[in-house]
């Protein structure tokens, strides 16, 4: 059996890409709720808001290694696999990865010793700039990384000169057609991907019986914050599909499972099975006329389908099809779940609803899930094209054996599955371990200065735990 090179390097990409991103997902929106909860802790010195805040700063390190060691890994990917992308648009991506480096790399490395171990080798102050600094750099890495990838979906900016990208305008390559939508709609997703964990191990803790007022502050938080983020994030989402369907229609139409080259009153399907080879979707479920309603804002809009195009110009339409309803449902999934939080709060069952804490922790790794899901639409819907419509990804792929790549391939499954086993380890680790108690709270106040007050609340905190 001949093995495609090609095919290999793509599925090893999509492995590697597809191990990493799950932990930026978690870090941008970890690094921004320990920043408020220390921010809140600062305000109003309830010593919770620090319990939270020194909890969670550590899987967020741990979370933050396994993302920096993953992600170096696609850099080389780059010129091993694909050397010509890196000769072709080496002049227009090679300076974004550049400007990620210089800026959120050398924030995040320069403070974040601080923000680790400097709790009581620093004042307050300082330590929560420090956390700042490190959340802010998180944003700067996803800002230049998506304006990369955006670019490579919407391309603007440039010409090309004897087969190569040149720039002519910074700004057009950076702040291109898609890029503002999908570095929102992907820092959204961070946030609630990072607030699902946080309420799944808290609905976990209250399941157990353990660290009750811990996890109770934290549940309650999460809800709210779910209850403002899920709606925006549907409001995004369809913006974001505005600009897909302007844009990407050939993707859309994917997502969608239209395939006439233009329907006019198109169906929103529940559930179909997309058939390359015929053309047409199997045993299809829809609701008539509101995908036009959604995708054009119009009760009869005509939307382009996927027979517009050639077959070798259409991408995988099962996998991009179903991606994005796996997407959609835990958004859906998770805004009935803020709702459903929102009823229980005002009948004061939020923490011993053992069903809805069940869910809530079922949930915890929803958002990672619905990450990889959403990623999937993007990568794979642009395909055949490693930049739309202008460069095929077939023809930027090194020309290396077939076996070699097949090898790497396996070597790169075995190791992150053992990398990945020893991440859940710790983190099982220091999930059992639980929060730091209120006496090494109070050490760390004394540490840093707090004021008289807050030490106070701290002991009598204790003092009501210990006559529980």
């Amino acid at each position: 059996m001949d093995l495609d090179v090609a095919l290999l390097s793509r599925l090893q990409f999509a492995f590697t890409v597809s191990f990493h991103i799950i932990f930026p997902s978690i870090t941008i929106g970890l690094a921004t709720l320990i920043a408020i909860w220390e921010g809140l802790w600062l305000k109003t010195h309830n010593p919770y808001y620090l319990q939270l805040a020194k909890f969670w700063i550590k899987p967020f390190a741990i979370t933050f290694g396994m993302g920096v060691v993953s992600g170096i890994v696609l850099s080389y990917e780059f010129g091993t696999n694909f050397s010509k992308f890196s000769e072709i648009t080496g002049a227009v991506l090679g300076p974004l990865m550049a400007y990620e480096v210089l800026t959120a790399f050398f924030m995040e490395a320069g403070f974040l010793g601080v923000m680790l171990f400097g709790w009581q080798r620093v004042g307050r102050k300082l330590h929560f700039f420090s956390t700042l600094v490190v959340m802010v750099g998180t944003w700067f890495s996803a800002f230049w990384i998506i304006a990369a990838n955006s670019w490579m979906q919407t391309p603007a900016g440039y010409k090309i000169v004897d087969g190569k990208f040149e720039v002519e305008s910074w700004m057009a390559v950076i702040f291109n057609p898609s890029m503002p939508y999908r570095l929102t709609h992907m820092v959204m997703a961070a946030l609630i991907t990072a607030t699902f964990v946080v309420a799944g191990i808290s609905a976990y803790y209250l399941l157990k019986k353990q660290n009750q007022a811990f996890a109770k502050k934290g549940l309650s938080m999460c809800m709210w914050f779910a209850l403002i983020l899920t709606p925006l994030q549907a409001w995004i989402g369809d913006m974001h599909g505005l600009n897909v369907k302007e844009h990407q229609p050939t993707k859309l139409a994917a997502m969608e499972g239209i395939w006439p080259a233009k329907e006019e009153s198109v169906p929103l399907l529940l559930f179909a099975m997309p058939n390359m080879e015929t053309e047409q979707n199997d045993y299809q479920v829809g609701i008539p006329n509101l995908g036009s309603l959604i995708l054009t804002h119009s009760w009869d809009g005509a939307v382009q389908g996927l027979k517009a195009v050639p077959p070798e110009d259409r991408p995988n339409v099962p996998l991009v099809f179903w991606s994005f309803r796996v997407m959609v449902g835990i958004g859906f999934g998770m805004l009935g779940i803020a709702f459903l939080a929102l009823l229980l709060r005002r009948k004061n069952r939020l923490y011993e609803n053992k069903y809805f804490l069940l869910l809530v922790s079922l949930f915890t790794p929803s958002g990672v899930i619905a990450v990889l899901a959403g990623w999937y639409v993007v990568e794979v819907g642009r395909q055949p094209w490693i930049v739309y419509n202008l460069v095929r990804t077939s023809d930027i792929v090194s020309p290396l054996p077939a076996e070699r790549v097949l090898f790497t391939f396996i070597m790169f499954i075995v190791i992150y599955t053992l990398l990945f086993g020893v991440y859940l380890y710790f983190m099982r680790k220091l999930i059992k371990k639980g929060p730091p108690s209120m006496a090494s709270l109070e050490q760390q106040l004394v540490g840093m200065k707090a004021p008289g007050y807050a030490l106070a609340w701290v002991k009598n905190l204790k003092q009501e735990q210990g006559d529980h």
